[in-house]
């Protein structure tokens, strides 16, 4: 990651100074829908002892994994970087389409789409594996092992929980702001850019394994009589062995599918 630019005429010393002028206060204004979980565009914070940048962001509600770019009296900044009071703080969300020319992005590179959510986030797991992305799910994980997840295994971890997404050691990460599981998905999807990444029915809803195609007379004895009658078009999942074939949910599926693709791209 490249290195923030600082200027000359702001070193700690000049900038502690400066307190005198402005009192034991700074002023931090959040864009895109960052507004939204700091409660306002513009938070006046008070200041005590000199802090990093993150950690005032992350004071007034706002996760670090969430932020792209900081700057600091209009000059980029790392999470690092201290402020002492009186300065001019921006926080900006990524950018999906223009950025400033000289923005220095405090985002970590990119990793592949893999995720891990926790455990209230069930059905929006089965959202996306519906939609074929690779997701970490147990129903009884605790706060300690998602981030360990996330770290070893370099996935983006899913989580409404704020405290648990300002864990230092937590990269790349995302609080979908919907409790709706459908519209969760569409949010996570803009958010990393996935519209061309969808592959429906490569994956299983339940294990997360991938599932590949099967011949109906291996799996014959596994069908309802029903099934056996009206199907003849079967996977199966290469981890639990669960075979699926096109069910009356289908319509449903199909609905979620044209409006995720739909949205997902225009939104």
């Amino acid at each position: 990651m490249p290195t923030a630019a600082r200027s000359p005429g702001h070193t700690l010393a000049t900038r502690l100074a400066a307190r005198t002028l402005h009192g034991m206060r700074i002023d931090v204004r959040f864009y895109g829908d960052l507004a939204d979980l700091a409660g306002e565009a513009l938070v006046t914070a008070p200041m005590g002892e000199p802090r990093s940048v993150k950690d005032l962001i992350e004071s007034v509600g706002v996760p670090h994994p969430e932020v792209a770019l900081i700057l600091v009296d209009d000059q980029p900044v790392d999470f690092d970087h201290l402020v002492v009071g009186g300065e001019r703080v921006a926080v900006y969300p990524p950018f999906h389409e223009l950025a400033p020319s000289s923005a220095v992005s405090v985002l970590p590179d990119p990793i592949a789409p893999r995720f891990v959510l926790d455990v209230h986030l069930g059905t929006l797991t089965r959202r996306l594996r519906l939609l074929g992305f690779d997701c970490w799910y147990r129903n009884d994980t605790e706060d300690a092992e998602l981030a360990q997840v996330a770290v070893e295994e370099q996935r983006i971890l899913l989580t409404r929980d704020r405290q648990l997404l300002m864990r230092r050691v937590i990269a790349h990460g995302y609080g979908p702001r919907s409790s709706d599981p459908d519209t969760q998905a569409l949010e996570v999807i803009r958010r990393y850019d996935l519209a061309a990444r969808i592959a429906p029915f490569s994956r299983c809803v339940n294990c997360n394994g991938e599932v590949a195609p099967v011949a109906k007379v291996d799996v014959i004895d596994e069908l309802p009589p029903r099934t056996r009658e009206a199907f003849d078009d079967f996977v199966r999942c290469c981890g639990c062995r669960q075979v699926y074939w096109p069910g009356s949910h289908l319509e449903a599926v199909d609905g979620f599918l044209s409006r995720v693709r739909s949205e997902a791209r225009t939104g």
